[in-house]
């Protein structure tokens, strides 16, 4: 069975980030300036910290593309730290160490499991490499898995539903205007498309700011023209809503997921929730998608939609009560350059592992060394399954 997978490294300021992607087919057309472009979406956003007024991500493609082509080898991907220049004497591979040791854990980070665990000196050992930095190469690897979905004819777009506390209301947006990659790069913007939603988002953000505190919210993440078939009842861990939660879950502050209605399936019968089928012929539709195209592990050749809750970020700069791990008492927590809200980054890293897994869960299903061999394989299986029905 042919699978992809990906794996990145790099730290925070470190000087680059780096991701290899293995597994896709060769003949896949990329676009650099579209994978750029949603490294750009990953940086913008109101209430995004001084690190985004630093960091212009590029990604230099370094093996596995040809002349805009995938060759069928892993493909390596690079993006250069611009800040690294600054760090140079703290951050060097080797040498003595600079700078003074951080000892001050924040709550809600890894900083003092990661520094037990690993038994490191310093908590900067720790925190460069659980930094949310690390998911601007999820970005980029997201980018390419997208190239692939949309030759297939799908498409994944994501969009902020709330920040604290305050909620868009569903009947202002049109799944249709959701635009994802395509749309219009917009500095302070939320990646929302309820715009009475997210002018209140922003006074919000901008009380917090003043404060010195931060917000978290909910985005979600849609996925059209995805077949029917994908995943498997099976076995457990080939079930396609659980690799989805599963990814959601790994992006840095992501502390609940839920799939379609999700936990709104708690609060009303099985008649009110679940989606009836009916029949045009020999076409079998439904009128609501509370499943989020997913049955039994399978999609269900509806919109797949996942949705994700970002805690608030733990640092602030109005410290929390910690304690100091070298001298073992309580010190306010250490404060690096950080946002007041990254919701909206958030949302772009969300849609880059929902496009992974579906493009994944596709290369599975079926194979072929050659994008013409996946189209083939892609569109035999779609006339068999009419055909069957």
């Amino acid at each position: 069975m042919s699978t992809l997978r990906f794996l990145t490294a790099g730290e925070s300021h470190g000087p680059s980030l780096t991701a290899i992607l293995e597994g896709l087919p060769a003949g896949l057309k990329l676009d650099l300036a579209r994978i750029d472009r949603d490294l750009a979406r990953r940086q913008q956003g109101y209430g995004r910290g001084g690190r985004m007024k630093i960091e212009k991500d590029h990604v230099d493609i370094l093996s596995g593309v040809r002349f805009g082509e995938t060759l069928g080898g892993p493909v390596t991907l690079s993006v250069r730290n611009r800040d690294f220049e600054h760090w140079t004497d703290r951050m060097a591979a080797f040498g003595n160490p600079a700078g003074e040791a951080v000892t001050a854990a924040r709550p809600g980070h890894a900083d003092l499991t990661g520094y037990k665990k690993y038994a490191r000196k310093d908590i900067r050992d720790v925190l460069e490499r659980s930094s949310a930095r690390e998911t601007t190469m999820r970005v980029a690897v997201g980018g390419v898995c997208k190239a692939f979905l949309r030759a297939l004819g799908i498409t994944v777009v994501s969009h902020v539903t709330k920040i604290g506390g305050v909620a868009i209301d569903p009947s202002h947006v049109d799944p249709a205007d959701i635009l994802g990659t395509d749309a219009p790069l917009d500095p302070d913007g939320l990646n929302c498309y309820d715009k009475d939603a997210e002018e209140r988002m922003k006074e919000r953000i901008r009380a917090a700011m003043a404060a010195g505190d931060t917000l978290g919210g909910t985005f979600e993440v849609i996925a059209r023209g995805v077949p029917l078939g994908l995943g498997s009842h099976i076995q457990w861990d080939r079930r396609l809503d659980a690799r989805l939660a599963g990814a959601m879950m790994s992006i840095q502050a992501i502390k609940g997921v839920e799939i379609g209605a999700g936990f709104a399936y708690a609060d009303q019968p099985g008649s009110a929730m679940h989606d009836e089928m009916y029949i045009d012929g020999t076409h079998v539709y439904r009128k609501t998608n509370r499943a989020g195209g997913l049955e039994g592990g399978m999609t269900n050749g509806e919109p797949v939609i996942v949705r994700a809750v970002m805690k608030p970020i733990p640092t602030l700069m109005q410290p929390l009560h910690s304690v100091d791990v070298m001298k073992k008492e309580p010190v306010l927590a250490c404060k690096e350059r950080s946002d007041a809200c990254a919701v909206s980054a958030a949302s772009v890293v969300g849609e880059a592992m929902v496009a992974f897994v579906l493009a994944q869960a596709v290369i599975e299903k079926f194979g072929g060394d050659a994008m013409t061999d996946v189209l083939a394989a892609v569109d035999a299986y779609k006339k068999r399954v009419e055909e069957d029905w």
